[in-house]
């Protein structure tokens, strides 16, 4: 429940505590919370226990952390009946971002199977000559001055 709460908290917490209660109802104090949390406590169980009994035989497995949006899709995630994990790994996203890349430079599907490395790295500091337009298959000129 407090797992992000670090020392220097909890240190100010007792400090404010004897602050504000004092060294002598400080420990009255203390017995009143936890007898509070665990009447909570208590009541949460018996709820819980109660809603159980009420929902029948065939919710015996029911968690009430299923509730949770997160934890139902993990749990359903992890079953796999549907076969999302098939489909997640065939999904290559490179692949894709490439092909669309590709369709938006107007380049044709075979030059995009044999990758830039035909191309040749392209040099970022070189100035582009306002010269002859890019023929087809080839790469326009990079002007780094226009990003």
């Amino acid at each position: 429940m407090f797992n992000d709460i670090g020392l220097l908290e909890v240190l100010t917490i007792v400090v404010l505590a004897v602050l504000i209660f004092g060294p002598d109802k400080l420990p009255k104090v203390i017995q009143d919370v936890a007898g509070f949390i665990r009447k909570i406590r208590d009541f949460s169980d018996s709820a819980k226990r109660d809603i159980r009994e009420e929902l029948g035989p065939e919710f015996k497995d029911f968690e009430f952390e299923d509730l949770n949006p997160k934890t139902f899709i993990r749990k359903q995630l992890e079953n796999d009946d549907l076969g999302l994990k098939d489909i997640r790994d065939s999904f290559d996203l490179r692949k894709e971002m490439g092909d669309v890349a590709d369709a938006v430079n107007g380049r044709e599907e075979a030059e995009s199977v044999a990758g830039p490395a035909e191309n040749g790295p392209v040099d970022l500091t070189k100035r582009p000559e306002k010269s002859a337009p890019v023929a087809a298959g080839e790469r326009p000129p990079f002007d780094i001055d226009a990003t």
